[in-house]
């Protein structure tokens, strides 16, 4: 069983060096966007995890090499494997959620030091983390979409006022021009308002936290996030031969865990919700993971993991209880 790791436990470390040069500074957005970056972040975060006793990640240096050596290999293979459906994007989105999570223990850590200055900064970049997490997180549920609808919407009225006034005044290279743009706005109108809808509307086969086996490829994960259609881009889908699903890229997708000894250089995964199998029984084997300790506080007596509540609370997710057998309490 997973053993989980509390912010409040974390908080009372005032010596935590997770990442950075000091305990409380925290790497720059711009470290998390680029490569190199983000094989740095990687690479001090396991080993500086191991040196302050993070229960997730292995002190056996055979295991450094697998764990920091995954960070967005740069494909050429070629071939339908398990690694077409390696995302990078999802990888960063997990990475992100941990970093919120880290600098609000930091701010916890610094007050409980009596560093109001330095508890202070540590809020104003947690603010700025914050908010781009939200942007990100509105752009998935649709809301941008439905923005961008509207947006469409008035741009089409004012369009066609336009319109009519190019026609008043007999201007038809104009009023051709304004009807070709009408008609371009009212295609994509139609798609975002259909993206919106999508995304509104969503239900979801599989839950946070539930252990799944893949479909084809046949390794064990772990739901951590979810997307009511695929939300990588046209080269992701390409590579990952989307269109040949049977549902396509309109279903939902899943962000999974993916146990490292079956898949060792994959770890995270974007697998549309056609290629996912729930075990025929409850699957109460081992897996291992470096991300498990910050996102789930443990395992269930199913099998499955419990997410903690800030993960529950990115995707609007009640917390699972796991049905009672009734009938087994009868004499």
């Amino acid at each position: 069983m997973v053993q989980g790791v509390s912010l409040s436990t974390l908080a009372t470390c005032g010596k935590s060096k997770i990442y950075g040069s000091s305990p409380f500074e925290p790497f720059k957005r711009s470290h998390i966007m680029s490569a190199a970056g983000k094989h740095l972040i990687w690479n001090k975060c396991v080993k500086k995890l191991v040196l302050i006793g993070y229960p997730f990640v292995s002190r056996r240096r055979s295991d450094f090499k697998v764990e920091a050596a995954w960070m967005f290999r740069g494909g050429g293979e070629q071939g339908l494997d398990a690694s077409v459906e390696q995302s990078e994007s999802a990888n960063e989105d997990i990475l992100m959620f941990f970093f919120q999570l880290d600098l609000a223990t930091r701010v916890q850590c610094a007050l409980n030091m009596e560093e109001y200055d330095i508890a202070q900064q540590l809020r104003n970049k947690l603010a700025e983390v914050e908010e781009e997490v939200i942007k990100q997180q509105q752009s998935k549920r649709g809301l941008s979409s439905k923005s961008e609808a509207q947006d469409k919407g008035l741009s089409i009225i004012r369009l066609r006022s336009d319109l009519q006034s190019a026609i008043e005044n007999e201007d038809y290279a104009l009023a051709a021009k304004l009807r070709d743009g009408i008609s371009k706005l009212e295609a994509e109108s139609l798609a975002a308002s259909a993206k919106a809808l999508a995304h509104e509307n969503a239900q979801y086969v599989f839950r946070l936290g539930q252990k799944v086996k893949h479909k084809i490829f046949g390794y064990r994960a772990i739901i951590v996030g979810m997307d009511p259609v695929c939300s990588e881009s046209n080269s992701w889908m390409e590579n990952a031969q989307v269109k040949k699903l049977s549902r396509g890229s309109t279903q939902p997708f899943y962000q999974v865990l993916v146990d490292v000894r079956a898949e060792p250089d994959l770890l995270v995964a974007y697998v549309a919700e056609e290629n996912l199998l729930i075990p025929d029984k409850p699957d109460k084997g081992r897996f291992d993971h470096p991300y498990m300790s910050f996102l789930f506080y443990g395992m269930d007596s199913a099998g499955d993991f419990i997410p903690i509540k800030q993960l529950r609370e990115k995707y609007n997710k009640p917390r699972h209880e796991i049905p009672t057998d009734e009938d087994g309490d009868k004499p």
